[in-house]
């Protein structure tokens, strides 16, 4: 390895819809994290890789920082915390779409007490009506002595930028003789789970209301071995009897349009043609369940396995 090789874990860290998972799949040149307009779609933390001849950064998609005492929200708070411990380096997101000055200080303050190494990028600089509010950002931070970058992610001219940007995270994480993974991979989650999330992505993208946030995706099977093309059999549940038919539609339309969009994106990144079945339940409030949480993987236990 070349003198000064750094490598390690950086969480993202912000609000929901801040950003996080725009940012990362824009960093690997790679989408692994499932990106919506409609808040705090990342429930788990989502690894992407970026490999250089002077490090490795294994970037860690978190939640958005929310705070509750039970069910899916909890899981979603325990995640945050868990990826800021985990972390070797820490980013803080701060979105100037913020709704809320006290909400940016409050992930500011998370990641100060961690008393990692940590940089601030502030994204959505884009929004015209809203730029005035990088000012605000920068002098919230200045008491910190941090290296800030604004971003806009919806401008290609950024792209030039990219390298620096990865050169200054990189610099925020430890000398190692190694990687720590090969580096010809972009991330370390699974084809099942990915398939899970880009569906769950489209369900985003084609329900509205509470809908999205109260339905979980699993895969059934994954045969790539005895086809001739792989079959990925993946079930949508939801929470409401009621709500079958509307992720289903008239006609099945809806059920469709999600099918077909999702297939784009798991054919894009197998680099293959798929079948994919897609069928929709329901389990009553499993949002609310222990048991079926963590049959769904909403379960820290089973993301302590899953990261040894």
């Amino acid at each position: 390895m070349k003198n000064g090789y750094r490598a390690g874990f950086v969480g993202l860290i912000g609000e929901p819809n801040a950003g996080k998972s725009t940012l990362m799949n824009y960093l690997i040149d790679e989408k692994v994290s499932i990106v919506s307009a409609k808040p705090q779609t990342t429930r788990r933390r989502v690894h992407g890789i970026h490999s250089h001849e002077d490090g490795q950064i294994v970037f860690v998609d978190s939640p958005g920082i929310v705070y509750a005492k039970e069910g899916l929200n909890a899981f979603l708070e325990k995640e945050a915390a868990e990826v800021i411990k985990e972390s070797d380096a820490i980013v803080a997101v701060l979105s100037v779409d913020s709704l809320k000055k006290e909400s940016i200080e409050d992930v500011i303050a998370l990641v100060v007490k961690s008393k990692k190494p940590w940089m601030a990028i502030i994204t959505k600089t884009d929004l015209a009506d809203k730029s005035h509010r990088v000012v605000t950002i920068r002098k919230l931070l200045e008491p910190y002595n941090i290296e800030i970058v604004a971003v806009s992610l919806m401008q290609d001219e950024y792209e030039q930028e990219k390298p620096l940007l990865l050169e200054k995270i990189r610099g925020l994480l430890p000398v190692s003789d190694k990687p720590m993974y090969e580096e010809d991979i972009y991330t370390q989650e699974s084809v099942r789970d990915l398939a899970c999330e880009i569906v769950r992505e489209k369900c985003f993208e084609f329900c509205h209301q509470e809908i999205p946030y109260n339905l979980a995706v699993r895969t059934i099977k994954y045969d790539e071995d005895t086809k001739k093309i792989p079959h990925l059999s993946l079930e949508i549940i939801v929470a409401r009897e009621g709500h079958k038919g509307i992720v289903i539609g008239k006609g099945a339309e809806n059920l469709k349009k999600i099918g077909m969009e999702a297939r784009k994106d798991i054919e894009k990144m197998l680099g293959e043609k798929i079948f994919l079945d897609i069928k929709v339940s329901c389990r009553e409030n499993w949002f609310k369940n222990d048991r079926i949480m963590k049959e769904l993987g909403y379960s820290h236990e089973k993301n302590r396995n899953k990261n040894k």
